[in-house]
């Protein structure tokens, strides 16, 4: 009988946590031998740094090892927790232990992004004078969650997440330690790194269960039913209001700007497979259908619609086939920005212009008074001019320069259009 029992009762990723750099899975853009990070803290010197990256790559592993190297104090807090008064007694303790024995002191403040400005400056001091070296760790952007005073205190490293063959080593390295004699199903571990997502707390998380699990087995034996077992319903690491989020919905929309089909259905079912909310994924597409589309096909802003008014009425996931057809569509059909252009120059010359009157030709005239005061006088209307087409009419202010925002690319149906324009325009002359 495998002995699987453990009088130490810490959940199994911290109790395993790496004892050195060596020791650490995955990173190594950060922590290979010859990279500045890893030559300064294996010489003993250690600055301030934000570590910023997805939940479960070694942030808190990270910290603590950089202090055990240079032989610092480290003192760890949660900003879910911890709050200024927090702050004072970690500043007072290290003051302490400076003034006896010389040695620095590390404050780790994990979650650092849930400080506000107010939280954050209050560390400013005590880094400045080097009471302490001051390590955070995040998995928001420091660039919006972080004030500048702080940020220009400390240099940013960003961890990545784990890939699966960082994580089978992880899992399989932990089997090892724990339970050396346990017999492993192949493809188990593979499961699990899979359905990890990047994640190494969570790997480990399911792997404790896993041996639970195999606990109960009158041979214990990891087996692959096991592993399905702990990764059944795992959801894929997504954050609704992350750089996850983000990255993704930017990922989706270059790809349709692109006219890549394919990649655009891939985010599409990465961001639902995630949770996204569809409704969203689909304002974002009839965005896209203006934005880079426009009126080289006015037919992706009609289709994009429809696709929102198909997922209203049959919901997921059944309505999600309508989002992945107009994604589509929108990926193949022929790109404009120029109506984007467009009203943004159009919008700036609003903006700018001040409060211009309107020429009187335009004003309109439903009173008596209005038109003896000569509203609407030379205006011609167009239908009653040949080709509909008031030749040599003006609309801008009488104080405006006539502007061009409008200039159609020569892609699907604004060719046509620009021909049209480019005509009235020469008539116009």
């Amino acid at each position: 009988m495998v002995d699987l029992v453990t009088s130490d009762f810490r959940p199994l990723a911290d109790r395993l946590r790496p004892g050195s750099l060596d020791e650490v899975v995955g990173q190594e853009h950060l922590l290979a031998a010859h990279l500045p990070l890893r030559r300064m803290v294996e010489g003993g010197q250690v600055h301030s740094m934000i570590l910023w990256g997805p939940p479960g790559t070694g942030k808190t592993t990270i910290a603590r090892l950089i202090a055990r190297n240079c032989d610092a104090e480290f003192i760890a807090l949660s900003a879910v927790m911890a709050g200024v008064k927090d702050i004072r007694t970690a500043v007072e303790q290290a003051q302490m232990l400076r003034q006896q024995s010389g040695r620095r002191t590390v404050l780790f403040l994990d979650e650092v992004h849930r400080f506000n400005k107010a939280q954050q400056d209050a560390f400013l001091p005590w880094v400045e004078d080097g009471t302490l070296v001051f390590i955070g760790a995040t998995t928001e952007n420091p660039s919006f969650e972080l004030n500048n005073a702080l940020l220009s205190r400390t240099r940013v490293y960003v961890l990545r997440a784990l890939s699966e063959s960082h994580l089978a080593t992880l899992l399989q390295r932990t089997l090892e330690k724990e339970v050396p004699s346990l017999t492993i199903e192949a493809g188990s571990i593979a499961l699990l790194a899979s359905a990890a997502d990047g994640d190494g707390r969570r790997a480990m998380n399911m792997l404790e269960l896993a041996i639970d699990l195999a606990r109960t087995e009158p041979e214990p034996y990891f087996s692959l039913a096991i592993a399905k077992e702990v990764s059944g319903g795992v959801l894929r690491r997504f954050d609704n209001q992350g750089d996850i989020f983000y990255d993704q919905i930017s990922a989706l929309h270059k790809s349709v700007r692109g006219s890549d089909p394919d990649a655009a259905l891939y985010w599409l079912a990465r961001m639902l497979d995630g949770g996204c909310d569809p409704r969203y994924i689909l304002r974002r597409v009839l965005r896209m259908a203006s934005e880079d589309i426009g009126n080289a096909d006015p037919r992706a802003l009609t289709l994009a619609l429809e696709a929102s008014e198909v997922y209203e009425r049959l919901g997921s996931p059944e309505g999600e086939l309508a989002i992945a057809q107009a994604v589509v569509f929108l990926s193949c059909v022929a790109k404009s920005n120029a109506m984007y252009v467009a009203f943004n120059e159009a919008m700036s010359d609003a903006k700018s212009s001040g409060l211009l009157e309107v020429p009187i030709h335009l004003r309109n005239a439903p009173t008596r008074l209005m038109k003896q005061l000569g509203h609407g006088v030379g205006y011609r209307y167009a239908h009653d001019e040949p080709e509909a087409f008031a030749s040599g009419q003006t609309y801008f202010p009488d104080q405006m320069v006539s502007r061009h925002y409008y200039r159609p690319v020569s892609r699907g149906l604004e060719i046509k259009i620009a021909e049209m324009l480019q005509k009235h325009r020469e008539t116009k002359i």
